[in-house]
């Protein structure tokens, strides 16, 4: 005789291969975004800029907390990927690399997302690097990043979302 009673042995199953399929869709959307487990750290959000035909993935940082903390404290960062500083206003902002082990070089941005100057900084250093004019944004990237691809002061960083009117 059958019964209309659901098999409890494939229902079993059933939720075994739902609880792997959450399981594994869980951990393909966590490693799309920690952009090689070195991005994301803090949680931050990462958006993607282009600087003419190269793209960048770089976390932002647009509350004073996360500018704060920046890329301290990190042993490494990808070759393509950096941070976002957004500022709340333009003015002449000034970065160190306290407590920042990895050497990075900052393209300071004017408000449409042009790069006014590019300073080279040295890791665990409090010497300041100040924008040439009123900066609304700050892009870290790998020391040397922006010279090895002819990147240059006018150069626009396409791509900067709009956070603070």
């Amino acid at each position: 005789m059958r019964s209309n009673a659901p098999n409890t042995d494939s229902g079993g199953r059933r939720q075994i291969l739902r609880f792997g399929a959450i399981l594994l869709a869980s951990l393909l959307f966590a490693s799309t975004f920690s952009i090689s487990g070195k991005l994301a750290a803090a949680g931050m959000p990462v958006v993607r800029l282009t600087a003419g035909v190269h793209i960048v993935q770089a976390e932002l940082a647009a509350d004073q907390l996360s500018r704060m903390e920046g890329l301290m404290h990190r042993t490494s960062l990808g070759q393509n990927n950096g941070m976002l500083f957004v500022f709340d206003e333009a003015q002449i902002h000034c970065m160190w690399m306290k407590n920042t082990l990895i050497p990075l070089s900052v393209a300071f941005l004017d408000d449409k997302g042009a790069i006014l100057n590019i300073a080279q900084m040295e890791p665990q250093s409090e010497r300041t690097h100040c924008a040439a004019r009123p900066a609304s944004y700050a892009l870290e990237m790998n020391r040397g990043w922006f010279e090895s691809r002819g990147i240059r002061a006018g150069t626009l960083i396409r791509g900067i979302p709009q956070v603070n009117p």
